[in-house]
Parts: C-alpha cells; sequence; structure tokens
C-alpha cells in the first residue's frame, strides 16, 4: 500500500484545513481528488509529497511514516507538478528537465548518458524539443508547464503527484500529458495522484476520485460507483445529470443553468 492515511489533522496557523482525513490509496491506479475551491485539495498533495507535515494522525509510505525518509529518499519515489511554477533564473529547458534527474546522480557527478538519454525522451513525449535550448523565463504559461511535467517524468518515480498540472494548457496539451500520466499507470505499474477541476476528465481518465469539501472526505470509490448527481451535488451544491458517453467511453456530467 503506498499511502495510509489514518486521522490525518492539518492546521496553518490556527485554522483546521485538513479534517480527520483517513484513507488508504493502493498502487497502480489513477486517483482524481475533486472538491471546490479551498477545500483542501493543494495541501493533501503537499502532505503526501511530504512538503507539509500532519498536525495529528498517521501519514505512511510503504508501511514507514512518510517523515521517516529523507529528502533524497522521497525524490527518488514521489514526483510532483505543481499548480504554479515559478523561476526567475535563467535555465535552459533542457536544464529544468534534468533537474528531474538529480536525485539520481551522485554528489559533484555529472549526468550521464543514460541521464541525457531519459531527458530527451521525455522531452519529445512532452512535445517541447522545439525549445530546449531556450531559457524558461521565456516561455508561456503553458510551455512552463509541460517543462514542469516533463521534469516531473524524467525524475522516473513510481508516484506522480499533479496539482492542476494542466490548468494552463489547451485542450491537446492537457489530453497529451494525461495520456503520459495514464499510460505510466498502465505500462510502468506507477501511481498518480492529481487534483483536477474538470470532472469529466477526471472520469475519463482516473481509476478511482475522491470528493473533498472542507477538509474532509465526503466520499470516495471508483469511477463508476461513486460518480453520480446526489455526490455531485452534496460537494458542489449544483444540479448535474451523469451518463454514459460512447465517444469518451467514459461517465460525463452535465450541468443546468439555474
Amino acid at each position: 500500500m503506498p499511502f495510509e492515511l489514518d486521522q490525518v489533522t492539518f492546521y496553518f496557523t490556527d485554522k483546521k484545513v485538513i479534517d480527520d482525513f483517513s484513507i488508504n490509496l493502493a498502487p497502480e491506479k489513477f486517483y482524481g481528488i475533486i472538491g471546490p475551491n479551498g477545500s483542501g485539495k493543494t495541501t493533501i498533495l503537499d502532505l503526501l509529497a511530504g512538503h507539509r507535515q500532519p498536525t495529528n494522525g498517521k501519514l505512511r509510505y510503504r508501511g514507514k511514516a512518510l517523515s521517516s525518509y529523507s529528502k533524497l529518499e522521497l525524490s527518488k519515489e514521489i514526483a510532483l507538478v505543481p499548480q504554479n511554477f515559478y523561476i526567475n533564473f535563467p535555465f535552459t529547458v533542457k536544464e529544468i528537465v534534468m533537474m528531474g534527474r538529480y536525485p539520481h546522480i551522485a554528489r559533484f557527478a555529472a549526468p550521464s548518458a543514460d541521464d541525457w538519454t531519459i531527458v530527451r525522451e521525455v522531452m519529445d513525449k512532452s512535445e517541447i524539443v522545439e525549445f530546449a535550448d531556450r531559457y524558461v523565463t521565456e516561455l508561456s504559461g503553458g510551455e512552463r508547464q509541460r517543462v514542469v511535467f516533463a521534469r516531473a517524468l524524467a525524475q522516473d518515480t513510481p508516484v506522480l503527484i499533479l496539482d492542476e498540472a494542466t490548468s494552463n494548457l489547451d485542450i491537446n496539451y492537457t489530453l497529451s500529458l494525461l495520456n503520459l500520466a495514464a499510460g505510466g499507470v498502465q505500462s510502468d505499474a506507477k501511481t498518480v495522484i492529481a487534483v483536477l477541476q474538470d470532472i469529466n476528465l477526471a472520469a475519463a481518465y482516473c481509476d478511482y476520485l475522491i470528493f473533498m469539501s472542507n477538509g474532509q472526505i465526503v466520499n470516495h470509490g471508483p469511477v463508476k460507483e461513486i460518480l453520480n448527481p446526489e455526490v455531485v451535488g452534496s460537494v458542489f451544491n449544483v444540479d448535474s445529470k451523469v451518463y454514459y458517453d460512447n465517444y469518451s467511453d467514459s461517465l460525463q456530467v452535465v450541468f443546468r443553468k439555474n
């Protein structure tokens, strides 16, 4: 079991952001976390990535307390694509992607031929080869997002965490990168945990959905069991219809104007 969360609570200063969060996340699945703004989705990802520590409760990774792993150990296990990526230094795109290989390179050593091969492969898959030598500070928001995604792929970890990782992308690149993430689950036995704002994309790509509100799990389960108008209404306070769409080969949600 990659992750076990047992009554996890997290306070930011004096505000409870995560409240009694308990769930086990099995390997080799694509998890989608869905909820309204301010429901604690990003905070959960920060806890899973080891960037924050629970105030109370237990958070385990592979049977051990997540806090017992060193930063280097975690960087070989978990890669995060953040919602926002800011950098003011003029690194080239290929240098940024190579940063994903740093956990696998000995201190003071240069990248190996294998490292460069991996970097070239993920840049090709992420469709960023054409600006490999451009400075990342010169790129658009969407282009930067693809670069950060490629960096995470180059990290080659068992777990990939996506925090609204396609929010700056058009539908073409959104589908391309989600296809890469899903392919890692299907072909390479990876685990993907993604915060997604688009319920229909989550339904199309995820195996399992976790609905959150006010720092708590409202409901969770396999997509076909959990995605229904009652759950959507309880989380977002909207009327909806859920139906199976032959074209997308997935459940889809439509909303009615008030």
